[in-house]
């Protein structure tokens, strides 16, 4: 384990410096975005000479220091942002409830609070920019009773400011529901210009979509509810209401082109000047970092690649560990011979053992997880099918019991014998609340939770109807949805079983109400989240697939003490066992869906395929090493069931 100190070193040395490093090139690019945004805003076709010398002036006049200094600090509080909420691994709300939760948490409303704010300074500086009609919140205006001149307010400048607050709140809005924090690591490595821009009109493209977007809903927001922040902001200001001009909260104060096309470029300038600074922080982030394989100095050690994978603590580093240590085993022979070193004195292979024992720790444990997963979702009403036969029944758990998972097809074929209501959501997997079936089961203890799903996790009596294995033809006909008890069967003491898709009159005392109904059904899970959920950190588990199948297939003919011959049946194994549990996986579903495409965001929705890319990078693991040793294969101590799928393998049939 890494010591605080070390860990520190690792942020301070690593990540704080490539932060700042992508704040101060968002700062020097403030200027250009700046000007461009000038020329835009003060665009005239019929007086270009007037246009240029009016920008000239502009952009050297004293006002626009000051403009560059807030937009300066707007930027640096931008990039504090993605430093502290940046994430490797994105956050995936299984539920509405959750989504929900999540939006209106207390740090999340102070964080829209401050992105509101931000968005009015740059909304200020925007109109201070633009001058005008734009320019002060009061300006001076004739009375029509008294004719003498009053500071009225500028319903034109509040506009803008309250649209800065806008955009600002659906930014923090959407880097939640858009995971715009997630931080993912690209499949091709590129250096930081092409990439940036590679990026760029992509990035110019989204500014102005979510411009429009931001300008159209905030215009019919204002359009119905725009009355009440000016009343407000006049009479807390002491200002009054300018009642000779056409408000803006009208149908006719809104169709003003000028208007919306300053509000257009103004949020367009907003968004990309924000954009560019997360974009230059995605770069800086994940750009490759080289850990020495080992070190001579003993003060160095805890700095060597073999140790930083082993970090629990601080994921950026293991991500970037692995990341290395899948470049090393393709790009770097020199690299692969420390690798496959022994130590002095003693002569023990201590780099090839931590780096594989890592590797295989991370394999195995998604391997657990998919196999969890779909033990929680067969107790979780999508229950096993039953075999015709008993001898079926028993030979089919026999294989499950070697393979270490059971089959969990989408077609209705049986296999295992059904359980009771009661015990389905009290499956062998770490109870019905562990923390494997926890985010996949329903919570009985939550108020949501409605009578009906009370009943059937509760705990069942041995004189119940319930208790034991039904044996009702009946159930042999049920629908995708939860197990429900009949009242009739309840009143008759009958053990038989209705389906949740035949309805049945409840009993008058039970009948959940209205918002109970609704909140439980917003806590479904959804079935495509839950399976991206699983695969959200794969990008981990991705690297060390690539890494020990190039150091496997480089081993053939590198290897000189030969020490990954020791661990090849584990690794083989390993990687067949993990091969079962993802095509297992695929057959459930919603999980071989492909997701659907969204609109220009700059949310990152690389994780929504990752499934995908950790099945094809198995399989080519998989393919590496069969093709490399060939029949040398045979003599590797497996089961024969493993040797069989690698033998589908050896003759490409996968």
């Amino acid at each position: 384990m890494f010591s605080l100190k070390q860990n520190c070193w690792f942020i301070k040395k690593v990540v704080i410096w490539r932060a700042m490093a992508s704040i101060a090139w968002s700062v020097l690019l403030l200027p250009v975005t700046t000007a461009i945004f000038v020329l835009l805003s003060r665009f005239s076709v019929f007086h270009p000479i007037q246009w240029i010398s009016e920008c000239t002036s502009l952009l050297t006049a004293s006002t626009m220091i000051f403009t560059l200094v807030v937009l300066c600090g707007v930027v640096l509080m931008i990039g504090f942002f993605n430093l502290e909420f940046y994430t490797l691994v994105p956050s995936i709300r299984c539920s509405r409830m959750a989504l929900l939760g999540t939006v209106l948490h207390p740090r999340q409303c102070v964080h829209s609070l401050v992105y509101c704010t931000m968005g009015m300074l740059v909304m200020w500086c925007a109109s201070v920019t633009i001058g005008g009609r734009y320019s002060t919140l009061g300006t001076p205006c004739r009375q029509s009773e008294s004719g003498e001149f009053v500071t009225c307010l500028n319903e034109y400048h509040l506009f803008l400011l309250l649209a800065g607050a806008f955009m600002g709140y659906s930014h923090s809005f959407l880097g939640v529901v858009k995971n715009m924090y997630y931080v993912s690591f690209q499949p091709i490595q590129q250096y930081k210009y092409p990439r940036f821009k590679g990026c760029l009109p992509a990035v110019v493209k989204c500014s102005v979509i979510q411009s429009l977007y931001s300008a159209r809903n905030f215009a019919a927001l204002y359009f119905f509810f725009g009355y009440v922040p000016k009343t407000w902001i006049a009479s807390t200001l002491n200002l009054q209401i300018d009642s000779s001009l056409q408000p803006l909260d009208s149908l006719t104060g809104l169709l003003d082109f000028s208007l919306l096309y300053h509000l257009t470029i103004s949020g367009t300038f907003l968004y990309l000047t924000w954009y560019l600074t997360v974009l230059l922080f995605r770069i800086y982030v994940i750009e490759a970092y080289s850990f020495p394989v080992q070190s001579t100095f003993t003060e160095d050690a805890e700095q060597c690649l073999p140790k930083v994978l082993a970090e629990k603590n601080t994921s950026v580093m293991k991500f970037l560990a692995l990341q290395d240590l899948a470049l090393l085993s393709q790009h770097s022979p020199s690299r692969r011979l420390e690798v496959f070193s022994l130590s002095q004195p003693g002569g023990h292979p201590h780099n090839w053992n931590a780096i594989s024992k890592e590797c295989l720790s991370l394999l195995s444990e998604l391997t657990q997880r998919l196999v969890a997963h779909q033990d929680a979702v067969a107790s979780n009403g999508r229950v096993k099918s039953q075999s015709a036969s008993s001898d079926t029944r028993s030979a089919s758990s026999s294989s499950s019991v070697m393979s270490g998972t059971e089959d969990i097809c989408g077609t209705p074929r049986l296999s295992v014998p059904l359980r009771t209501p009661g015990s389905v959501f009290k499956s062998s997997v770490g109870g019905a609340h562990s923390a494997l079936t926890s985010p996949f089961t329903p919570d009985v203890d939550s108020p949501f939770s409605s009578p009906a799903i009370r009943r059937l996790v509760g705990q069942q009596e041995p004189q119940s109807p319930w208790f034991g294995t039904v044996q009702s033809p009946h159930v042999m006909r049920r629908g995708p949805k939860l197990w429900s008890a009949s009242t009739e069967s309840q009143t008759n003491g009958s053990p038989l079983v209705s389906l949740a898709t035949v309805p049945s009159p409840p009993a008058a005392n039970q009948k959940p109400s209205f918002l109970t109904q609704w909140m439980q059904n917003r806590r479904e899970q959804l079935p495509e989240a839950s399976s991206q959920a699983l695969f959200a950190d794969s990008q981990a588990h991705i690297w060390a697939l690539q890494g020990l199948s190039h150091l496997v297939a480089a081993s053939f003919s590198e290897d000189q003490f030969g020490v990954v011959q020791t661990t090849l049946p584990s690794i083989l194994s390993c990687l067949v066992v993990l091969l079962e549990a993802v095509d297992r996986h695929f057959k459930l579903p919603h999980a071989s869906s492909k997701p659907a495409r969204t609109i220009c965001s700059m949310g990152d929705s690389t994780y929504k395929t990752l499934r995908f890319a950790l099945r094809a990078a198995l399989k080519t693991a998989i393919y590496k090493i069969t093709t490399t040793f060939g029949e040398h294969l045979n003599a590797v101590n497996i089961s024969s069931e493993h040797r069989k799928r690698l033998q589908q393998f050896l003759e490409f049939k996968e």
